[in-house]
């Protein structure tokens, strides 16, 4: 504990990482007051009984869950900024298939990435015109539009507020990023999330004492510490090839490139593909619910239970689509063609390994085998909450238990902790842990890993 305080000291007193830290928090409050701040018309009490009425266990349920209660709300930020990661993605995507945007995210430089920025905000929103427009449409099949508002003012006024909600949040977020600590999207998205776990924890609290099942309760904060150090160790795991660089002569010496008696390796990670075949995954699941009640197909039992989070057929499914995600995604990002090359360029080799095809398909193998773990991981880790929601727990506290939310609530704290670190570290200062030092999901990522 004097550790602990002695560590705190040390970040009040160093000023730039005082101001920033205390501007991220101005912003992260002002990001969930307006998560209470609901759009003119709508009725609260009308809403928040058509809601009370719906499962938990549903889609919707999912969605409220990581907005942090915006959505259910109906909130000016009930988008939140998914609508930018949805554009984000999308752009991504385009970069691997698009010799246009795959030129502006590799060759243009800064100028390529200002012009990857415009984009993904043109494209964030259009898509929050799409998506507001089908959530006004929701909350007027509540019912919860107060009858003397006009319908069509309504919808127009309600489009308007939420596109600019979402594109304020995402000003917020940039702010963050360049004025505060850490990445400013990811902790928005993080904060969200969190936000409902004090009151999913005191749910589950009493629920527990009224049964009288302390033992119970502490198995389960038990389980839920593991949880969170295994998918910690999941994020930062990497499986290093160790790489020479040839000799070259200088004179009478020889010298090693680009280091003298340097030795570096190429990092392979575990989970190289992070959230991103979760929320693939999740998408998909969206669609048969979708597509049927617009087809009025409602009444099919199994499509019915593809909106259930918590039925098996639904666990299944999820869990391929994410084991199946993860290698196509991973595919994407680690490219044994582009290593090989720069392995060349740099006069570099794999011991034991010829350069060229060799070079490749000795990465392309070790890639595939390192996947493999790391994708059945992370397809356990995403349909965990529903087993323990089986269990017992209560849904709104089973959603931590995995998923989405707690792979992003670890990679998010692993990265704003790893900032707070540098700050210390240049100051002189012990950093955070005794040993070592924190590695985000970008950290250790040496040379040619964080060169490709």
């Amino acid at each position: 504990m004097k550790k602990f305080i002695e560590t705190l000291r040390n970040i009040w007193s160093i000023p730039e990482l005082r101001k920033r830290i205390l501007f991220t928090l101005f912003i992260l409050a002002v990001y969930r007051l307006g998560a209470h701040v609901v759009l003119p018309g709508v009725v609260p009490s009308v809403l928040d009984a058509a809601v009370g009425q719906r499962s938990g266990t549903d889609i919707l349920g999912l969605i409220n869950i990581f907005s942090g209660g915006a959505f259910n709300n109906a909130s000016i930020f009930a988008l939140g900024i998914m609508p930018y990661i949805t554009a984000s993605i999308i752009i991504q995507l385009l970069g691997f298939v698009v010799p246009y945007f795959q030129k502006l995210q590799q060759q243009e430089g800064e100028s390529g990435r200002k012009k990857i920025n415009q984009y993904t905000r043109f494209l964030t929103l259009l898509i929050t015109l799409v998506q507001g427009a089908a959530y006004i449409g929701y909350i007027q099949s509540l019912q919860a539009v107060d009858p003397d508002v006009s319908q069509s003012l309504f919808w127009v006024s309600s489009i308007i507020i939420l596109a600019t909600g979402t594109l304020f949040a995402m000003w917020l977020g940039e702010k963050i990023t360049d004025r505060g600590i850490g990445n400013g999207i990811s902790l928005l998205i993080m904060v969200g999330i969190i936000a409902s776990l004090p009151i999913a924890f005191a749910s589950e609290f009493v629920l527990r004492a009224t049964d009288n099942a302390w033992f119970t309760l502490i198995l389960e904060i038990a389980g839920l510490f593991i949880v969170t150090m295994l998918t910690l160790m999941a994020v930062q795991g990497i499986r290093r090839i160790p790489i020479q660089f040839a000799k070259r002569m200088i004179g009478r010496s020889s010298a090693n490139m680009p280091q003298t008696g340097a030795r570096d390796y190429i990092p392979l990670k575990v989970n190289a593909a992070g959230v991103m075949p979760i929320i693939f995954a999740q998408a998909i699941m969206f669609l048969p619910v979708t597509l049927s009640s617009k087809l009025g197909g409602g009444n099919n039992a199994f499509i019915a239970s593809l909106g259930d989070w918590k039925s098996v057929p639904y666990n299944i499914i999820f869990f391929l689509l994410v084991v199946l995600f993860t290698y196509v995604y991973t595919a994407l990002l680690v490219n044994p063609q582009q290593y090989a090359e720069y392995l060349k360029r740099q006069n570099a080799f794999i011991p034991g390994i010829k350069p060229g095809k060799s070079t490749e398909d000795y990465i392309d193998t070790l890639t595939t085998r390192v996947t493999l773990p790391g994708s059945i991981f992370l397809g356990f880790i995403s349909i965990l909450p529903a087993i323990v929601g089986r269990m017992g727990v209560n849904d709104a506290f089973a959603i931590f238990f995995g998923g989405t939310s707690l792979l992003i609530m670890v990679g998010v704290a692993l990265d704003t902790l790893q900032q707070i670190e540098s700050y210390l570290l240049r100051r002189k200062y012990d950093g955070l842990v005794k040993s070592g030092k924190i590695k985000g999901r970008s950290s250790g990522m040496q040379s040619i890993g964080a060169g490709i």
